[in-house]
């Protein structure tokens, strides 16, 4: 099975907001040279999501991992990306789509804030 990992931003109006979910892609690809790394906007601006499954399907993806780019479990998180991964992979039905959960509490996080803080 190949995987590919699409990870979904709320998306915005202001582009650099946008680039910063393309940086994000490719410092991922730097990573995990060989992983099919695609970015995505659940709104407002694209990639969409729709465009994001397919370009993993043409990527040769059989299985979607959709990460939502979001702090908290709320509603867009939860409810809104799956639903909108759902659809959008519905046209590929060998293809496998697991949703992830948002970024959420994590101790990675905290080190993140308290150097963005500068209080390493």
């Amino acid at each position: 099975m190949t995987k590919a990992l699409l990870i979904i931003d709320h998306g915005s109006t202001h582009h650099d907001a946008n680039e910063m979910l393309e940086q994000l892609g490719d410092l991922i690809r730097k990573h995990r040279p060989g992983l099919i790394v695609k970015v995505a906007h659940m709104e407002l601006a694209e990639p969409t999501i729709a465009q994001g499954v397919a370009a993993c399907v043409d990527a040769g993806a059989t299985e979607i991992i959709a990460h939502p780019y979001m702090l908290s479990p709320g509603r867009h998180a939860t409810k809104d990306v799956p639903q909108l991964v759902q659809d959008a992979a519905a046209p590929f039905p060998g293809i496998k789509v697991k949703i992830t959960a948002p970024l959420g509490l994590h101790d990675k996080i905290v080190d993140v804030i308290l150097e963005r803080a500068n209080m390493p």
